[in-house]
């Protein structure tokens, strides 16, 4: 926000100091506030963001185990809660070992 020129001279010196204050004070919060602000917001969304996906990805994979433990073919009903909780551990598992293996030691 680009300051206004300054005014003339006037005999009513309190009223242009005051207003030079304000502008600077002004310009300091531009500078400061207002980023600092915008950063805050979009942390808070994120977070909000992040565990709206988590708690999303959680309920899609409990519809998916219960939608297999109903429906999967080839398999009589007493197995197929075993074949679909080995399939979707198994899956996890893979997922996990891939992000343990990509980790980084705390040192290097």
């Amino acid at each position: 926000m680009a300051s206004a020129p300054p005014a003339p001279p006037s005999g009513d010196w309190p009223a242009d100091v005051t207003a030079r204050i304000e502008s600077v004070v002004g310009s300091v919060r531009d500078k400061t506030t207002v980023p600092a602000a915008t950063a805050a917001r979009a942390v808070v969304y994120g977070l909000v963001l992040g565990v709206f996906a988590a708690a999303l990805g959680l309920l899609l994979v409990i519809a998916l185990v219960r939608l297999l433990d109903v429906y999967l073919p080839f398999h009589p009903v007493g197995r197929r809660v075993w074949v679909v909780d080995a399939a979707a551990s198994a899956i996890f598992l893979a997922g996990g070992a891939f992000l343990w293996r990509r980790r980084r030691p705390k040192g290097a």
